[in-house]
């Protein structure tokens, strides 16, 4: 995976800050390429975090930390991921509007606590694609945990990903973010401390 590749294998650390569908190309023989890295963040050898006084990239994909803070690690690439994995498996945009107030990860984890995940999850899903469909969203939503040390790494997330027999632990509520009409960084996300803001 490609941002696996970015964040662990390569000679230089790099945060995408940008990750969402639209940066997400297919080849000719239907391979994912990573693309638009203009706003990729290189941290220096030995460092796991970084700060930015610029914010960039799409509202409905900032994990909360950089979205408020700026605050730059792999793991608001994970955050972007598991939005991307919560989009694909339900068939919505995390950043339309077309729900009134809510929003996806609102969505998802209302059904997700009344267990009724599976409506959530696109009508073209049945058989055996719907199982991997809802333990795709169950992993999105690990990734979408309001505290960057509580999502997984990249690593663990592709294990997570090809190991079907691996258990997953239960995902805590999500970041949920205010609606996109808002200045995001004027407001505090739910689920995400006073506490967590240095």
């Amino acid at each position: 995976m490609g941002i696996l590749y970015l964040h662990e294998e390569s000679s230089l650390r790099i945060i995408h800050r940008n990750l969402k569908a639209n940066n997400i190309l297919l080849d000719n023989n239907m391979e994912p390429k990573i693309a638009d890295s203009g706003m990729a963040e290189l941290l220096g050898e030995g460092n796991a975090t970084a700060r930015t006084t610029r914010v960039v990239g799409t509202h409905g994909y900032m994990a909360p930390e950089y979205a408020m803070h700026g605050s730059v690690s792999p793991k608001i690439d994970v955050f972007s991921f598991g939005v991307m994995a919560l989009e694909i498996v339900t068939g919505r945009s995390s950043s339309s509007d077309d729900h009134g107030t809510e929003n996806l990860l609102t969505d998802v984890w209302d059904h997700w606590t009344k267990g009724s995940m599976s409506r959530m999850l696109h009508g073209s899903l049945d058989g055996h694609a719907r199982r991997q469909a809802l333990r795709c969203g169950h992993i999105g939503l690990l990734c979408v945990q309001p505290e960057p040390d509580d999502r997984p790494d990249m690593s663990a997330v592709v294990f997570m990903l090809i190991r079907d027999s691996m258990e997953l632990q239960p995902p805590s509520q999500p970041a949920l973010r205010p609606s996109s009409g808002e200045n995001h960084l004027q407001l505090h996300w739910q689920s995400w401390g006073r506490s967590s803001c240095s």
